[in-house]
């Protein structure tokens, strides 16, 4: 099944987040993006032809939201629930993954302009004794430059194995630091770009001990409640998704395994680094609002847009991303996987035209292709779909 809706809010009927990671990268300066294209008219039928590609290659199901300058695209196609066949509707929730990595970073900038914090004091003037090296500063962990070993690269070693282990699993943000520290460091402090969700557990931990208070309070306090986001949690460690949802299903490493429906769990394995659950119309709100300037001072929202080149397309920022696409537009947001979801939420610089974009499955690199597709036809219109 397709579903699309266009424009404000009318329906027309039926029209047609490793955490993705990249391997560690030397130092190369900031990374200048290239000369700004203006963003051709969303390609509606783009949008679709992605999400059937995505449905196609293994994902139940998949959508699509764009909102450009007031007016709203939204495609859908497959179901939300294999159990019960339930088609996939533009406003279902759905767990974003490392997308949380930009809520957390903003909070940290946020605190930044409180001075409350300083991006380039070392994590232990806050953190006393957590971090071996005093050298590791709170930039390094936002920019993915600290040298922490990625915990996770152990854990889901074995994909569904891994994940049962830990579905229900209550970890606290000590244990998972320490089983980072189990590991010798990737590099040394700055010198390299190497992607590891233990950075943003750590930024969870900072978050709660400068403000005394739970992320989950914070990220509602100056998130949530102020952006209006109606679909938007975090409720580790409860394992449901609140309200109308998509199922999750874990793609098992064997060929010709079922899907394993991975929605219930605790995501505690991840926490500041991935667990909050959101929709894709809250998702557009934020980036835009964030890219608009409404989140944090100017300042500090430079500092978020610092990039470093990580390979031809992508640089990356303080818990943000740099996407830049064929036609030279350039895109900023995250990407997300967990365990049964791919999420990409991305806008453009000012924070006029914004995408998210989601499978309901994961460890299926072809889906996660797919669903790449959806930012050429959002930013760049129907030329570059002919390339």
């Amino acid at each position: 099944m397709v579903s699309a809706t266009v424009g404000r809010g009318t329906v027309l009927g039926a029209v047609v987040l490793a955490l993705l990671a990249f391997p560690a990268r030397a130092a190369t300066g900031e990374a200048d993006a290239p000369a700004a294209a203006t963003p051709a008219a969303p390609d509606t039928a783009g949008l679709a032809a992605a999400l059937r590609s995505a449905v196609d290659r293994g994902a139940p199901g998949a959508l699509a939201r764009v909102d450009d300058h007031g007016r709203t695209y939204q495609a859908t196609r497959g179901v939300a629930d294999l159990g019960t066949r339930r088609a996939l509707a533009p406003g279902d929730r759905f767990r974003v993954g490392s997308v949380t990595k930009t809520f957390s970073a903003v909070v940290l900038l946020q605190l930044v302009d409180e001075h409350r914090l300083a991006l380039d004091a070392p994590v232990n003037r806050y953190l006393p004794g957590l971090l071996p090296d005093d050298r590791i500063t709170v930039r390094h962990l936002l920019s993915h430059r600290s040298g922490l070993y990625d915990y996770t690269d152990d854990m889901f070693a074995d994909s569904v194995q891994g994940f049962e282990a830990v579905r229900d699993k209550v970890f606290t943000y000590r244990r998972l630091v320490a089983l980072s520290l189990k590991k010798p460091p990737t590099h040394a402090p700055g010198a390299a770009y190497s992607y590891s969700n233990t950075n943003f557990v750590v930024a969870g931990m900072l978050i709660e001990k400068l403000t005394g208070h739970s992320v989950r309070t914070e990220y509602e306090e100056r998130i949530f409640k102020p952006l209006k986001l109606r679909d938007t949690f975090y409720v580790h460690p409860e394992t449901g998704i609140p309200g109308r949802h998509a199922r999750g299903y874990l793609t098992p490493d064997k060929a010709g395994d079922p899907l394993v429906d991975s929605t219930d769990q605790t995501v505690s394995w991840a926490q500041s680094a991935g667990a909050i659950i959101s929709g894709a119309r809250d998702l557009d709100t934020f980036y835009s609002a964030l890219l608009g300037g409404r989140l944090m001072s100017s300042a500090r929202l430079a500092e978020m847009e610092r990039f470093d080149r990580v390979d031809a397309t992508t640089a990356y920022g303080l818990g943000l991303r740099r996407r830049d696409l064929p036609c030279g537009v350039s895109v900023y947001g995250h990407t997300g996987v967990v365990q049964g979801y791919y999420t990409y939420a991305f806008a453009t610089k000012d924070g006029e035209r914004s995408l998210t974009a989601v499978a309901n499955t994961s460890n299926n690199a072809k889906v996660s292709d797919a669903l790449a597709g959806t930012l050429d036809s959002a930013f760049c219109g129907k030329k570059a779909a002919r390339r």
